[in-house]
């Protein structure tokens, strides 16, 4: 069973960029589909971005298409979510999630192994 740990969380003013990292220990990581989610406060977790096991697919949300990038290294069990264009409503705490049953999903129940999350905060 793969442990995820997410990181590169922080403050940035709208119009800004973050990239987050959500890197792997145990299991096996290349054989898993991986998503971002995120929660805003007093919100549920909401789909983010998902890429599938080798890279070759990807599936984002429609509040964040054409500004987030998803990506994966897996010499290094590592996935990346690049983020630009921030705006205030991008504030949340984001996880990340392992998929093994699917080649990507935006179904939250799909994904375990879930990290503690990493607080991104956009400022107007």
């Amino acid at each position: 069973q793969a442990q995820l740990v997410e990181s590169g969380g922080g403050l940035v003013q709208a119009g800004g960029s973050l990239s987050l990292s959500c890197a792997a220990s145990g299991g096996t990581f290349s054989r898993y589909a991986i998503g971002w989610f995120r929660q805003a406060p007093g919100k549920e977790r909401e789909f983010v971005a998902s890429i599938s096991w080798d890279g070759g697919s990807t599936v984002y949300a429609d509040s964040v298409k054409g500004r987030f990038t998803i990506s994966r290294d897996n010499a290094k069990n590592t996935v990346y979510l690049q983020m630009s264009s921030l705006k205030p409503q991008d504030t949340a705490v984001y996880y990340c999630g392992a998929n093994p049953y699917t080649l990507v999903d935006v179904i939250e129940s799909k994904f375990g192994s879930w990290g503690r999350g990493t607080r991104v905060t956009v400022s107007s």
